[in-house]
């Protein structure tokens, strides 16, 4: 033991900063993985505990005020009733921040649906107009308890007595109205109503949806949300988070596990006359593979539980979602488990390849194989020699050669530097895709930069005359969104006219062409997926009494909704109601522009008439993605670094044994170490091509697939500059021609005695 301590002990010195970064490596692997899983109990567990303690409602269906919906307690299937409660559109307005909300005449503290007061407290019958706000409404709103909210456009007031957590759909500006839950006297002018059912067999919903809408008739219905819905929109963003900490720590952990196979099987090839002695003084087989396997267990489980120890410790301090996923997930049944799961899988990863690796070291004879006078595929090639025959440098000539000359060796080596190079390439897609949204939002499905409505105090003609005037506004669309009862009747989706034949809205489209005609639109993938369709095909959909029949000639790029909307121009739903008229304006504005400035000009212009909100862009809430990519790059430098200094070992050692023949021949010491660097940026150069070939298009698969599976579709994803790729190839290449500099160096320097050990 004492012998296999000083191997060890002596091993470390001399390779200090390889195990510095493989220490450093696995930290940063397990800490993206830890994350990871809390992102992903982050996502689920805050909305599913909200949804059980507030015995959620699976299904709300929103009718006509008319509609006996007393009908749906007794389908089967259905366990219990949240309402019928009376509902009202209207707008709110505090500390000059308006918001639009669905007043719900609630009566008493529901039974199904209950929400969960967290300030403040439930309504009192003695307050008339008391309110109690949803959480998100609130925070949009800056409201606390006390505080009175104001109706623009009417005298009415209401007080806040309480806020309150909701497992139903969260307040969006200018998508979702907030909720407001009232006492039925403050409902005056009821528009609908509302009603929750409570399944007995949730998996059962489709059906559920599908018997209610029968027996209450289609044309009463408005509008369906499920618990399916309202789960996804509440993991949205974090979910992604989760996996795109996933994928790159599980991509990082095999990089790291297949650089540690490489550097101690290179070890290993510098080490055989040390191995055979250990052998001859009575080492068996067990006991040298058992020196390079706990050596390196040690490295990876020192980084483990560091990034264990960081995590839990100092997890919940990092500012922003991923902190607060952090401190949900501590709070977590499985989060013990996770805890010590993640890194005891990624050190057992690492101890699987290093055993893989360390096993051809207890294969080592204990007599010292003499070296071959030259290495296997030693011999010029004819490209090698034509280009010598050209008067080409030799150390150039010789150092390609070099690179490449052992074909499965060199090519294990490039795959093993290619793997964390191609995952920084996926990782820039990311970020520049997520940049995309930012930089060009009219690329990704939202040309228009603001969504306005207007109150009953101002007309439709009003509102255009408001627009034309607006300074910076470059083209208002008007645009309506109706609740559209899918075929077979198991969901609702989002019917939108938007623009009008003469001037129509600019889609951003992923394939087939823009609605031009009428009875034309295009539909978003999630909407495509509902109704298993595809462009070209003919879908019928349900507003009210009146079928809707549309022909898809194109699949938009839809942000939105989950993409679950179809989009049709303005004056083709006049066709099936002359009535109709704008709801809100689409505002693209002018290159140049300020959002803010724009609206603040036209919330002033409309006295109090006029709702403006900025359009909601899905890559808000991904801002944290910027960090989580440059700490995985990180990672993955940390990686490229450790199998870099493998090469550079390897290589050096490798030319020891051509020191001599080089001398011989009159080479200088520059020249030889000119050789050894040019080999070393060989295969920097082959790997970061590799890497730029083959992980572009792998990036764009990946993302793609992301937009399908969250219903924006395909088409989103954006490769990275050529700039910023070439910086990262550059990046590569001086950095491995750098670091393979100054040892090349002493090697071609050293005492001919040495020499001559290295090749005896």
């Amino acid at each position: 033991m004492r012998a296999t301590l000083r191997w060890a002990h002596s091993d470390l010195r001399t390779h200090r900063g390889e195990a510095l970064f493989i220490t450093l490596a696995t930290a940063g692997i397990v800490a993206s993985l830890l994350l990871a899983a809390a992102l992903f109990g982050y996502a689920t567990n805050p909305w599913q505990r909200t949804f059980t303690e507030a015995h959620g409602a699976h299904v709300w269906i929103h009718t006509a005020a008319s509609t006996d919906a007393r009908r749906l307690a007794r389908l089967d299937g259905v366990e219990s009733v949240a309402g019928p409660y009376r509902t009202e559109a209207a707008t709110v307005a505090t500390r000059g921040t308006r918001a639009a909300v669905e007043l719900r005449g609630t009566p008493g503290l529901p039974a199904v649906g209950r929400p969960l007061v967290t300030a403040g407290h439930w309504l009192d019958p003695a307050e008339p107009d008391g309110v109690v706000l949803e959480s998100r409404l609130a925070r949009a709103l800056l409201a606390e308890p006390g505080d009175t909210l104001t109706l623009p456009g009417t005298a009415r007031t209401l007080t806040v007595e309480g806020i309150a957590d909701s497992a139903e759909p969260g307040y969006s500006p200018g998508a979702q109205p907030g909720l407001v839950w009232a006492p039925p006297a403050a409902v005056r002018a009821p528009a609908g109503q509302v009603t929750g059912l409570r399944l007995k067999d949730p998996s059962d919903t489709d059906y559920a949806v599908q018997r209610a809408v029968t027996v209450l008739g289609a044309d009463t219905v408005g509008e369906v949300s499920t618990w399916q819905q309202e789960r996804a929109e509440a993991q949205g963003e974090n979910r992604l988070l989760g996996q795109v900490l996933g994928l790159f720590g599980l991509g990082a952990l095999a990089a790291a596990g297949f650089a540690v196979h490489g550097a101690i099987g290179t070890r290993i090839r510098g080490h055989l006359r040390d191995i055979s002695v250990l052998k001859a003084i009575g080492f068996t087989p067990g006991q040298v593979v058992r020196i390079f396997l706990l050596q390196h267990l040690a490295y990876a489980a020192l980084g483990a539980l560091a990034a264990a120890a960081l995590t839990e410790g100092l997890g919940t301090r990092v500012p922003g979602r991923l902190g607060d996923a952090v401190g949900v997930w501590q709070g977590l049944p499985g989060h013990t488990v996770a805890l010590s799961a993640v890194p005891v899988g990624a050190v057992l990863f690492i101890g699987l390849t290093t055993g893989l690796a360390a096993w051809r070291a207890g294969r080592v004879p204990p007599v010292p194989v003499p070296r071959p006078s030259a290495p296997a595929g030693g011999r010029l090639t004819a490209v090698a020699r034509r280009a010598l025959g050209l008067r080409l440098p030799a150390a150039l000539v010789l150092g390609c050669h070099k690179a490449f000359a052992g074909r499965g060796r060199s090519l294990a080596g490039v795959a093993r530097l290619t793997l964390p190079l191609l995952l920084m390439v996926v990782a820039l897609s990311a970020w520049t895709t997520l940049d995309r949204f930012h930089s060009s939002p009219e690329r990704v499905g939202l040309p228009a930069a603001l969504s306005v409505r207007s109150d009953d105090g101002l007309d439709d003609a009003g509102v255009r005359a408001l627009l034309a005037a607006a300074p910076g506004v470059g083209a208002a669309y008007p645009g309506v969104e109706l609740a559209a009862l899918l075929p077979g009747q198991t969901g609702t989706v989002a019917l939108r006219g938007l623009g009008t034949q003469a001037h129509p809205y600019p889609y951003t489209l992923a394939e087939g062409r823009a609605a031009r005609g009428p009875d034309e639109a295009v539909a978003g993938q999630g909407m495509l997926d509902l109704l298993h369709a595809r462009v070209g095909d003919w879908v019928r959909i349900t507003v009210g009494q009146r079928p809707q029949i549309l022909h898809i000639v194109g699949r938009s790029i839809e942000p939105q909704n989950a993409g679950r909307v179809v989009t049709t121009s303005l004056d083709t739903l006049r066709e099936n109601d002359a009535n109709l008229s704008p709801a809100f304006y689409q505002l693209r504005l002018r290159p140049g522009a300020d959002p803010g400035r724009v609206a603040s000009a036209l919330a002033r212009a409309g006295h109090g008439h006029l709702d403006v909100h900025p359009v909601t862009n899905p890559a808000d809430g991904l801002s944290p993605l910027r960090g989580v990519v440059t700490a995985l790059i990180a990672v993955l430098a940390l990686i490229g670094l450790v199998e870099l200094l493998t090469a550079i070992g390897g290589s050096v050692r490798e030319s020891e044994r051509d020191v001599l023949a080089l001398r011989a021949i009159g080479m200088s010491p520059r020249q030889i170490t000119a050789i050894t660097v040019t080999a070393t940026t060989c295969t920097a150069l082959a790997a970061a091509v590799a890497a730029t070939v083959l992980g572009l298009p792998l990036a764009h698969r990946l993302i793609d697939a992301q937009g399908s599976s969250s219903g924006i579709g395909a088409g989103i994803a954006q490769s990275p500059s050529p700039a910023l790729l070439l910086l990262l190839g550059t990046g590569a290449v001086l950095g491995a021609a750098a670091l393979s500099a100054l040892p090349a160096a002493r090697a071609a320097r050293r005492r001919l005695a040495d020499t001559l050990s290295a090749v005896s």
